[in-house]
């Protein structure tokens, strides 16, 4: 019990976990998480906390990086549907600047784990959504950055059905462009 499939990505180190589910009339049982699986799979990470938000149809939230107390990050959705994406800011990295997105819904079931030192964030495309995510290490008030989630030196393309207003804190609103942030 509790295996999982991992499929690797473009961008090295980012990989979508798809867990085993085992489901009959009364409904499921998976393994979100096991370490044993995870190591066997390439992702050896102590993680330390965990976290989950609740958000309504067009919230964007991101796209955040840690500055000085990086995180790799596991994240999931259990209620909803978001298009969650990261960017690689690993400088020296084959592919610095470029981004993944991948669907993850309480349907699909799907992980997406994001190493250190990438910006992330997310599109709530349901009604409601809520999200969690593992992480390696403990939140440091005062050591968020962020890229705005429309920037065009990056292009990520966000799938925004006609018609829908985007929510964004105001933090979010304020963040600089990719290119801003290597000057």
């Amino acid at each position: 019990m509790g295996k999982i499939t991992v499929e690797t990505c473009e961008i090295e180190g980012l990989k979508i976990i798809t867990p085993q589910v085992h489901g009959d009339a009364r409904g499921y049982f998976m393994e979100t998480y096991n370490y044993n699986d995870f190591k066997e799979a390439g992702i050896d990470v102590e993680f330390v906390q965990d976290n989950q938000s609740a958000s309504k149809k067009g919230v964007l939230r991101g796209l955040h990086f840690q500055i000085n107390h990086p995180q790799d990050k596991l994240v999931r959705v259990i209620k909803g549907e978001v298009y969650d994406v990261a960017v690689d800011m690993r400088p020296g990295s084959a592919t610095y600047g470029q981004w993944k997105g991948v669907l993850l819904s309480e349907e699909n079931k799907k992980q997406f784990f994001v190493p250190k030192n990438f910006a992330h964030g997310f599109l709530v495309l349901s009604d409601y959504a809520e999200f969690c995510y593992k992480c390696s290490d403990f939140y440091h008030p005062g050591d968020e950055g962020g890229i705005m989630y429309n920037d065009p030196s990056i292009g990520v393309e966000w799938p925004i059905p006609e018609g829908m207003e985007l929510t964004l804190s105001e933090r979010d609103t304020k963040w600089g462009s990719f290119d801003e942030l290597n000057k």
